[in-house]
């Protein structure tokens, strides 16, 4: 569904969940309107009955997201809003939906074909995968509105670079290209302008013509894995997979590795 008077756009198709930030006249930033719109769509695409199997997020026209909304910004400091209400503020908008998204059960991929920065750099990291085109750009640029870092960046950037990368990146500011936020695992795959949507689409196809169960625990156990000794990820790993046993896509697995074809997964 799609309305050109809404911020974010919803469209459900073949088990893909497309989330379209539309906001492209203010290059698509997390202001409160286009915030609470991929909000409500993520809940639209988890409500019962939904036949979405992965859930993709891009951008409008040439940005993904410029990030903060710096609009507001200016109107806060000329009305002289408290800082405290500044931050609840955050806490209820931004925050909120970036941490729906990164405990967001199904597999979610940033489709990135434009600059992501500040807030909507970490938009694109908090989701599973970042599939980008060679225009594409990221940087964590709070620093050059005399910010320190929020919405997730000390949480999500340090497990993807490590922290001493992590804290070069948000001390200068830097703006990535596609090339070098590939190399640094902040990109899983870099496309040419010309064959981006073709391979970024086919990726996301294989994702959600997968396994919809086993993948949603194979998400959970691995975002978890890093807090958890060995053992105890093996035996949570058990518990999942007794779960999954039970599935119809099981089943068709092994019947078809056994046939020797390609399974027809119906992600139940």
């Amino acid at each position: 569904m799609s309305d050109p008077d809404e911020a974010v756009s919803l469209d459900v198709a073949d088990g893909v969940a497309t989330i379209t930030l539309d906001r492209p006249d203010r290059r698509n930033a997390l202001s409160r309107e286009v915030s609470a719109g991929i909000r409500e769509a993520l809940e639209t695409v988890d409500a019962p009955g939904s036949e979405a199997r992965c859930v993709v997020i891009e951008g409008a026209d040439d940005a993904f997201s410029a990030g903060g909304d710096i609009g507001a910004m200016r109107e806060w400091i000329e009305n002289d809003v408290p800082a405290d209400e500044r931050v609840r503020e955050l806490e209820r908008s931004t925050n909120e939906t970036m941490a729906r998204l990164v405990a967001f059960p199904l597999p979610t991929v940033a489709k990135v074909d434009g600059p992501a920065v500040g807030a909507g750099a970490n938009l694109a990291i908090a989701c599973d995968l970042q599939l980008a085109s060679e225009n594409a750009s990221v940087g964590f640029v709070f620093r050059n509105v005399g910010l320190s870092v929020d919405v997730g960046t000390s949480y999500l950037l340090p497990r993807i670079v490590g922290e001493n990368v992590a804290k070069e990146l948000v001390f200068t500011g830097e703006i990535l290209d596609a090339e070098r936020a590939g190399e640094l695992g902040l990109f899983n795959h870099v496309y040419p302008e010309s064959e981006f949507d073709e391979r970024a689409d086919a990726l996301i196809e294989r994702i959600a013509s997968g396994p919809t169960v086993a993948l949603r625990h194979a998400k959970r156990l691995v975002g978890e894995g890093l807090g958890k000794s060995a053992e105890r990820a093996m035996t949570d790993e058990a518990t999942a997979q007794g779960i999954v046993f039970d599935t119809a896509d099981h089943e068709e697995g092994v019947r078809a590795f056994l046939e020797g074809r390609e399974p027809e997964f119906e992600g139940r």
